[in-house]
């Protein structure tokens, strides 16, 4: 699929500023989307949108289908009566950054159970929450049922309520956004959590005697241990995929065109007995290819699609992508270091139908990787590095000085249709301000955009770029 020429940031809502500990689906995401179409951008790029369970990683969610009620704005829930002021009262002093959260947890959960009471003391209310409920039916009971199970403190229906308001107040953004000439490309996860839903309601559909990971890679030496169960493809593929095309339909309700993770797991995929340490003794194993993209297209029709084909890519995998038209991926920061890979990540080298990042939410941000040393977040030695950075100074015709603009610069000047910026490369920022680093269990997903960040300046400067590059 071809996409027009455009820019655009990487965002996830968690990092959106706010008094509640955590960003929301509230003023500060309807302030960012104007920001965006006052820099000339097109597309607001998010992470998987579900609730979050081990490590607080939206690519380890309690299901495949429902939205993360933390992102719930409370502003609206006021605004609907649902909500007082003085039901926030007893609100902690979160921090501006990062998110604690723990913290919000405790806090915000018994806030919104009180919504949901008030919600279902309104019966003019139920028409469209009855509508919402049965049109979601293939999941939206089985996962209330299992949040309820691990929350006894909150019946199911509180659970239906907050996958109605998530519905409710997304949708709105969307189309908020929508006017404004702004697309939102979603984030699918290829697998789910063994903590999941989906597992529990569907255990003929999994087998968790292996589990998913990939094998050595820049991140790391041993590879990366994801720990998800791996699908039985043999008995999706008996239900016609049904499970699949669910779940295409629902993330295409949510946005208007998403990013499939690990696409190249489903030509084959890393697979490693539970339980080992690393992911080291996997193995490789063949998947659906082409034939499940198929029957979701029959379907579906035409699928909006980018695939995440970074890694270990053989000519099989790009066989499938380029059958369906799915532009890949490009990440320039591996463009000047020894990756195998780097040639085609260098913008002399790009098609037109690519996807262009300066990073993205797995690596660190383009000032914290210019500044980086050996063994810190990747397995470059001291030698790679100086090599790398001589490489890239020569090559962009920089001395370092905004290393990010100069990157930035760059791809909006390429070929590239499409070329997104994690929102801490157009501030500057730091390795503090990295979103994930693969492989650390723990103290990942947090950092939020400090107050007062959107600065015109910077819009500015992304407007211009854009129109001086057609984008």
């Amino acid at each position: 699929m071809r996409f027009p020429r455009s820019g655009g940031i990487l965002l996830h809502p968690t990092s959106l500023p706010g008094p509640n500990g955590i960003g929301e689906i509230g003023p500060a995401a309807f302030q960012f989307a104007d920001w965006l179409a006052g820099a000339g951008l097109k597309i607001w790029q998010v992470l998987p949108l579900g609730p979050t369970g081990y490590g607080d990683s939206p690519y380890q969610s309690f299901s495949a289908f429902a939205g993360n009620p933390l992102l719930l704005s409370l502003d609206r829930l006021i605004q609907r009566e649902y909500l007082t002021e003085q039901d926030l009262a007893g609100r902690p002093p979160f921090p501006e950054v990062p998110v604690d959260f723990g913290a919000v947890i405790h806090w915000k959960f018994p806030v919104l159970a009180k919504a949901a009471e008030r919600f279902f003391e309104r019966p003019y209310e139920r028409t469209l929450f009855d509508s919402y409920c049965e049109r979601n039916a293939h999941w939206l009971g089985d996962f209330a049922e299992f949040m309820a199970a691990k929350q006894p403190e909150y019946g199911e229906d509180v659970h239906l309520y907050w996958q109605f308001e998530f519905h409710r107040q997304w949708s709105a953004l969307r189309r908020y956004c929508g006017d404004r000439g702004i697309r939102i490309m979603g984030d699918l996860p290829i697998y789910v959590a063994g903590d999941s839903a989906d597992v529990a309601s569907h255990p003929t559909l999994f087998r968790t005697d292996r589990v998913a990971g990939v094998p050595p890679d820049y991140f790391s030496a041993t590879g990366q241990l994801w720990g998800n169960p791996i699908y039985r493809w043999d008995n999706l593929r008996q239900t016609g995929y049904q499970w699949w095309v669910d779940r295409f339909r629902t993330v295409l309700e949510q946005v208007d065109m998403v990013r499939l993770d690990h696409f190249r797991g489903f030509e084959a995929y890393w697979e490693v007995p539970a339980g080992s340490a690393t992911a080291i003794d996997g193995r490789w194993v063949k998947g659906p290819g082409a034939e499940l993209f198929d029957v979701v297209e029959s379907r579906l029709g035409k699928l909006p699609i980018i695939a995440e084909n970074l890694g270990v890519i053989t000519p099989e995998v790009e066989a499938i992508r380029a059958r369906f038209g799915y532009p890949g991926m490009s990440i320039l920061q591996f463009a000047f270091g020894n990756d195998p890979q780097g040639p085609s990540f260098r913008p002399h080298n790009y098609p037109r139908e690519i996807v262009a990042y300066t990073g993205t939410h797995d690596n660190d941000t383009t000032v914290g990787w210019w500044n980086s040393e050996a063994g810190a977040g990747s397995i470059r030695t001291a030698a790679d590095i100086a090599t790398e950075r001589e490489f890239t100074m020569r090559y962009l015709r920089t001395d370092g000085h905004e290393i990010h603009w100069a990157f930035i610069q760059t791809l909006m000047a390429s070929v590239a249709d499409t070329v997104l910026v994690p929102m801490q490369d157009v501030l500057g920022l730091g390795s503090r301000a990295r979103m994930n680093l693969p492989g650390k269990p723990d103290g990942n997903w947090q950092w939020r955009l400090p107050p007062n960040s959107l600065r015109s300046g910077d819009a500015s400067r992304l407007r211009r770029l854009a129109e001086m590059y057609d984008r």
